[in-house]
């Protein structure tokens, strides 16, 4: 190892409750508050529920790559350890640092979301104007709420994934009563009539489910975080494979039942006139403004989820990064205490206070480069997983996915298909600025590996090979 971990290793402390709503918490962010409507006006009532539900099958069949992974090689960095093992140093690398922009940019955006709710709450309330970025007006009381809540996320994980983790539990505990309040309000009071139309035929049926199902793998985002966090999960190794493929599953009820709601409370006029459509389905539901305000505080717990668990994942994979000697080994450090990359922890603190300072349309910038890293990392994963499974068919594997290679040839197609999303010519390309970002993210990382590979050599990340070898040879 490269940093100072030997004698601080990270603790085993995350029970099956806290590991779940650290993969849910992360998957229900913010979108689903904002994006519900849409995805109605998009594909009709039952064409976006059809869409979550196949575009949710796919992430199910991408899941299960991690889930098999994860529970054979449950190492810190997740994505890391699986990548060296089949594809080797760069390749992995480039794989994780993939994964990293991603979680900066999520976290990043979380602390842009928060003031952005705050509006839906307290009107009025942005003042002291700063600067104006791209049409945008930054104001001081805007920056500030992101820039505290930034903060406030920061300290809960320097103190310790215990500390994450409790605040998960409490806060998704919060989106599943509300939630349930409005999904069974709604099956009561609703009516089957505004569910009109179906299935949007001015697209075409096929077309408006696309549209959709488009935008479904980077609402699952998330998952993840539990192989990143795995050194940290005290369950049996296959249970972490088991918990992992249950809060996908739980996702995709999840945002079908909510999609559900919606269409039962709300008519297409009704959709087109909500700024919000499921606060706004949720305040017809009760007949009262109080309901409402209710739902976006769900969404605030989201975006208290989403900003916590990509906080614990990213920290993990840049910590998994530099203890392998890929990255300055001042990041692998542990605190003495409290067990966690603190280093790393900063870091990602750093980038997440600074977000608000450069307005909410600056930062779909971040975030659109950042999605295209997630699937890079995704496709990255399932080539190893069909690396792994034709050259080490013997290697322990507590959670063994039935039909492997067939599982792992289709995840991998799939993850062609997500990363082709973001080429010129889809409908979902990134912009030139968006390149232009992920571009110099990618430059920054490669510079540092240039650097740290000179530095430290080879050995650091065969030494968590030997690692793997050794626990499995026990």
């Amino acid at each position: 190892m490269t940093g100072d971990t030997s004698s601080h290793q990270l603790v085993r402390v995350l029970a099956r409750k806290d590991v779940l709503a650290l993969a849910f918490g992360a998957m229900i962010g913010w979108g689903w508050i904002v994006m519900t409507g849409r995805w109605i006006a998009s594909a009709g009532s039952l064409g976006a529920i059809t869409a979550f539900i196949l575009g949710g099958l796919a992430i199910v069949l991408v899941g299960l790559t991690y889930a098999e992974l994860a529970s054979a090689m449950p190492r810190v960095g997740g994505e890391h350890v699986y990548s060296y093992r089949a594809l080797g140093h760069f390749p992995s690398f480039f794989c994780t640092w993939s994964i990293v922009l991603g979680y900066v940019s999520v976290v990043a955006f979380e602390a842009v979301a928060l003031p952005t709710v705050f509006e839906n709450l307290f009107p009025g309330y942005s003042a002291g104007h700063l600067w104006t970025i791209a049409g945008w007006e930054v104001t001081a009381s805007w920056v500030a709420v992101g820039v505290i809540g930034s903060l406030i996320m920061m300290g809960v994980n320097y103190l310790g994934i215990r500390t994450a983790a409790l605040v998960q539990k409490l806060v998704t505990l919060l989106i599943l009563v509300v939630g349930v309040m409005f999904i069974t309000g709604a099956l009561f009071e609703g009516d089957t009539a505004t569910m009109q139309p179906l299935f949007n035929t001015q697209a075409g049926v096929v077309g408006g489910i696309m549209t959709v199902i488009v935008m479904v793998p980077f609402m699952f985002v998330g998952f993840d975080a539990i192989p990143q966090a795995a050194e940290e999960i005290d369950l049996p190794f296959g249970e972490i494979g088991r918990v992992l493929m249950f809060s996908v599953i739980l996702a995709v009820f999840w945002y079908a039942l909510i999609i559900l709601g919606t269409s039962l409370m709300l008519d297409s006029q009704a959709l087109a006139d909500s700024k919000l459509a499921v606060p706004a389905a949720m305040q017809a539901v009760f007949d009262a403004p109080w309901a409402g305000k209710l739902m976006v505080l769900a969404g605030v717990a989201g975006i208290i989820t989403s900003w916590n668990a990509f906080y614990v994942g990213g920290s993990r994979a840049i910590y998994a990064l530099a203890a392998s000697g890929m990255l300055p080994a001042f990041l692998a450090k542990l605190h003495p205490r409290h067990r966690t990359p603190v280093n790393a922890i900063l870091l990602m603190g750093a980038f997440s206070s600074l977000a608000p300072f450069f307005g909410r349309p600056a930062l779909v910038w971040l975030v659109d480069a950042g999605g295209l890293g997630i699937v890079i990392a995704y496709l990255c994963v399932a080539l190893s997983f069909v690396v792994l499974r034709l050259r080490e068919p013997a290697m322990p594997r507590p959670f063994r996915v039935p039909g492997g290679l067939v599982v792992g040839g289709v995840a991998v197609l799939l993850g062609l298909g997500m990363v082709v999303l973001y080429l010129p010519g889809s409908p979902s390309a990134l912009t030139p600025v968006e390149w232009a970002v992920f571009g110099v993210a990618m430059l920054v990382g490669l510079a540092m590996y240039a650097w740290s590979r000179a530095r430290y050599g080879l050995e650091p990340a065969r030494e968590i090979v030997r690692e793997e070898l050794a626990g499995e040879s026990r």
